[in-house]
């Protein structure tokens, strides 16, 4: 009985080296799909929650930090399909735009250009708008990003593309 509760507590303490490594670079992959931080912190503890209880299922076949960022953008995606059920139910919360949600978020610093930019990404499809964040904000290399979204280098490059082409005719408005 010693025994695991000393194996508890190392799995504890090695869980929380892992938290305190990842926690920034997977809140800032998060926050740049759901754009708030309240909600991104949400989204993060949530990510962590399923890392914890899915440790032991972890087979090494990639690297952790590609599981992690795969639970981190699938966490994301389930909260903003969520959102915008919740959305389309009502109208008030639809007219609620990101503009409006990125100016009353309190960690939100950004000036008119930053807001329009993510006015813009929010307006891409989902494939796009994770492609378009881990290859611009992150500078993610493609073949990196094609082992985390199971998509070929050829179809990320493409998705970027069409993104970019988007994105810039935006801001020709």
């Amino acid at each position: 009985m010693a025994l695991l509760q000393g194996d508890n507590r190392a799995f504890e303490q090695g869980f929380r080296l892992l938290m305190a490594k990842y926690r920034e670079r997977l809140y800032w992959h998060i926050r740049r799909l759901v754009q708030v931080h309240n909600d991104a912190d949400d989204v993060l503890q949530n990510t962590f929650i399923k890392v914890y209880r899915g440790i032991g299922q972890f087979e090494g076949k990639s690297a952790l930090f590609t599981w992690l960022y795969r639970i981190a953008t699938n966490e994301a995606l389930s909260f903003i399909q969520q959102r915008t059920r919740h959305a389309s139910t009502s109208i008030d919360e639809g007219e609620f735009s990101v503009a409006a949600r990125l100016k009353a978020d309190e960690w939100f610093d950004g000036d008119a250009i930053q807001v329009k930019l993510q006015e813009s990404i929010a307006l891409l499809p989902e494939k796009q708008k994770i492609v378009f964040n881990l290859r611009y904000f992150q500078e993610m290399p493609y073949e990196e990003m094609s082992g985390l979204l199971d998509t070929s280098v050829g179809a990320l490059k493409a998705s970027f593309h069409h993104a970019v082409k988007k994105i810039e005719a935006s801001f020709e408005r």
